[in-house]
């Protein structure tokens, strides 16, 4: 069963209940992240929860990289804050060029990437468009956003209804690995 380019590999509570190591041991080297409700609420900074997070993946041995469909502004000090990322902002998601653009910047094939992201029609679409394996994750604070996301909300829970019947029927891949 062929699974739909809207539909994530994976789906969970939060990115901080992965085991990186793990995913390390099966041969990814880098890590591609939304931020905004992916990594720390809208628009908030980068907080200490964050700030370990990155370290622990440069301990893991992985490249992270930050892509975003922000301006530089934010996903900059964002970046900064968190210390070991580097970012591409005005990504233009889900358009695979950004997502490429992160591999070939990082060193790494999409093969080698994970992406991680909240929301379905730009990160999640555009990681499987360029082939890239994907966590979505669920937003942090959902309806605290601009309001074409929240509106993009409502055609999200559509989607992932019909993924849940998918991996009702026996598709999806593996899971992510626990902490």
């Amino acid at each position: 069963m062929k699974k739909p380019k809207l539909f994530p590999d994976i789906y969970i509570d939060s990115i901080y209940d992965v085991d990186f190591t793990a995913l390390y041991e099966e041969g990814y080297r880098a890590v591609i992240f939304d931020v905004d409700n992916t990594l720390v609420p809208h628009g908030a900074p980068a907080d200490e929860r964050a700030v370990k997070f990155f370290s622990y993946l440069n301990d893991c041995g992985f490249k992270a990289l930050l892509l975003s469909n922000n301006k530089e502004p934010r996903v900059k000090s964002f970046s900064e804050e968190v210390k070991y990322s580097t970012y591409i902002y005005k990504a233009g998601k889900p358009d695979p060029k950004g997502y490429l653009s992160a591999c070939e910047k990082l060193g790494v094939t999409p093969e080698e990437t994970i992406f991680v992201g909240d929301q379905i029609f730009t990160d999640i679409w555009g990681a499987n468009l360029a082939g890239i394996r994907n966590i979505m994750v669920k937003p942090i604070l959902k309806w605290k956003e601009e309001i074409q996301i929240i509106f993009k909300r409502f055609l999200e829970a559509i989607v992932l209804l019909a993924y849940k019947v998918y991996l009702a029927k026996g598709g999806g891949t593996k899971p992510a690995p626990k902490k």
